[in-house]
């Protein structure tokens, strides 16, 4: 125990935190819970109980993390030199539900990095130079190994399995159980074993606001992928709102598609194919 738990009532008297960690006035700390020095931890945030917040990991305002989640713990790499000095960089009011694990990058120059909003249910690991963007969702006893990216506003449902060095686009959904062996496109519903694209997340991108226009367009993309064609010039979708053709989604898109990627593109599933596809919906 140490004199930080014993003097704040929002801080259980059986919880360790180290003298060289640093926490907003208002943090949150649950019986047994362990923060070792050097951790930063911001206003707001609720350590739950017998949970292990290591010293590599600087977490903004408004986090909340359950129950025997352990946050930067080392690499599971067998050549990660322990000393080397790496990090877990946390944004805002993100969840992590019990028994999450979040492994420190490793490597000093690009830390693990959450960004905001992120939900992170129980069970669920997060590999070394994770990256995941805004309001990400990561159904029960997912797994992502080492230096996998995961686009905004995806949706990762249970159990799903990614390789490392894999890229997970912009608001795509995984089916629960997929083995994520290749990168999945961002806009897009993929399931399988091996892991395979079907079509556009329709819902998703409607429940996200995006138009019609850039769901047509979209689509148009979509379907010129299947078939080994160039993708459409042009953002329609853009145009139509007045937004800068730089940012619409179908810009992002070909971004996406310039980036480097060791894995290269999860194959097409067959027009009609299933994992939610309906006739005529495919794309």
């Amino acid at each position: 125990m140490t004199a930080q738990a014993a003097g704040n009532p929002e801080r259980h008297p059986t919880a360790v935190i180290g003298v060289g960690a640093v926490l907003a006035a208002d943090v949150r700390v649950g019986p047994y819970a362990v923060i070792e020095d050097g951790a930063e931890i911001g206003p707001g945030c609720v350590i739950g109980p017998h949970a292990v917040v290591h010293g590599s990991v600087r977490m903004g305002p408004g986090n909340r993390v359950g129950a025997h989640a352990v946050l930067g713990g080392d690499p599971q790499h067998l050549g990660f030199d322990p000393a080397t000095p790496t990090g877990v960089v946390i944004g805002t009011g993100n969840v992590f539900r019990e028994g999450v694990t979040v492994n420190r990058s490793s490597q000093p120059e690009r830390p693990t990095r959450i960004g905001d909003r992120c939900y992170l249910m129980n069970l669920v690991h997060l590999g070394h130079d994770s990256q995941l963007g805004d309001d990400v969702i990561i159904a029960t006893g997912a797994a992502l190994g080492g230096h996998v990216e995961v686009g905004a506003r995806a949706f990762l449902g249970g159990g799903t399995m990614a390789h490392q060095f894999c890229r997970i686009g912009e608001l795509a959904m995984v089916r629960g159980t997929t083995a994520v062996g290749k990168d999945v496109l961002p806009f897009s519903l993929v399931g399988g074993n091996p892991v395979q694209h079907f079509r556009l997340n329709l819902i998703g991108l409607r429940r996200a606001g995006f138009s019609r226009c850039d769901i047509g367009g979209l689509q148009a993309a979509f379907r010129a992928l299947r078939a080994r064609q160039p993708l459409p010039a042009g953002d329609p979708g853009a145009a139509a709102t007045e937004r800068s053709a730089q940012s619409g989604p179908l810009q992002r898109l070909r971004d996406w598609l310039d980036g480097e990627s060791p894995r290269g593109l999860a194959p097409f599933a067959r027009p009609g194919g299933r994992a939610g596809a309906r006739p005529g919906d495919e794309a």
